[in-house]
C-alpha cells in the first residue's frame, strides 16, 4: 500500500521552511479530501478556516503558546465545530440530499425526523462532545492527503480556543475552534526529522475476539 509508505514518511513537523508555499492545485486537492470526509449522519456540522493572512496568524500565534508553526507554515487550518446541531441545519442537509440525489423531499423527511430525535436524546454536554469529535474525522483526511502529496503537516491542540474564537469572530457565527493543523514543507533544520516513529507494536494495539 502506498498509503502505508506515506504514513511512514509523515511526521508532526515542528519547523517549516518559510520560503516554500503549497500550490493552489495541491491546496484544492486537500480541500476536496476534507470535503469527502465521513461524518455522523453525513451532516458535516463543522467549518474549516484556512488562514493565510500573516497579521491574523501573528495574533493567533500568541494564542498558540507562541509556537512557530503558526506563522512559519504555508497555511493554517482551523477546524471549527458548530456549537449546536439545530433543526434548521438538519433540514438543510435533507434538502441538499434530495437535490443531490434527485429525490422527492418528502421521501427523506422521515430520515430528518429520525436524526432530530436521536440528537434530542443527547444531553447538551453529550451533544457538544459529539460535535467536537466530528472535526477529527476531517483532520484525519487532511493528514492522509498531505502525506500522499508529500506535504508536511502538524496537527495541534496547543492553543487557546477562546482566544481563537475571539480573534476569528467565531462566537457570533455559532462556531468553536477545536483543533488546528499547519501544513507546508519541513525545514532541513527540524530536529525531529528522521526520528524513529514510536508506536505500539501491532500485537499490543490490536486484540481479536
Amino acid at each position: 500500500m502506498e498509503l502505508i509508505k506515506n504514513l511512514h514518511w509523515r511526521y508532526a513537523t515542528k519547523k517549516f521552511d518559510t520560503t516554500k508555499k503549497v500550490s493552489e492545485n495541491d491546496l484544492n486537492k486537500i480541500k476536496e479530501a476534507i470535503q469527502l470526509s465521513v461524518s455522523s449522519y453525513g451532516l458535516q456540522l463543522y467549518k474549516v478556516l484556512i488562514i493565510e493572512n500573516p497579521e491574523i496568524r501573528e495574533r493567533l500565534k500568541s494564542a498558540s503558546w507562541n509556537q512557530s508553526q503558526i506563522t512559519d507554515a504555508s497555511h493554517l487550518f482551523v477546524f471549527c465545530n458548530y456549537t449546536d446541531a439545530t433543526p434548521e441545519a438538519i433540514d438543510d442537509f435533507i434538502k441538499h440530499t434530495a437535490e443531490t440525489r434527485n429525490l422527492d423531499l418528502e421521501r427523506l423527511n422521515g430520515y430528518g425526523d429520525f436524526i432530530k430525535s436521536k440528537l434530542a436524546e443527547k444531553s447538551q454536554e453529550e451533544k457538544t462532545g459529539w460535535l467536537k469529535s466530528q472535526t477529527y474525522l476531517a483532520l484525519g483526511n487532511l493528514l492522509s492527503a498531505c502525506a500522499e502529496l508529500k506535504i508536511d503537516a502538524c496537527p495541534m491542540e496547543g492553543f487557546d480556543p477562546k482566544e481563537y474564537n475571539k480573534i476569528l469572530g467565531l462566537n457570533k457565527k455559532g462556531l468553536n475552534a477545536y483543533v488546528i493543523a499547519t501544513i507546508g514543507y519541513r525545514h532541513f533544520d527540524d530536529y525531529t526529522i528522521g526520528l524513529p516513529k514510536v508506536r505500539k507494536p501491532i500485537d499490543q494495539l490490536f486484540e481479536v475476539l
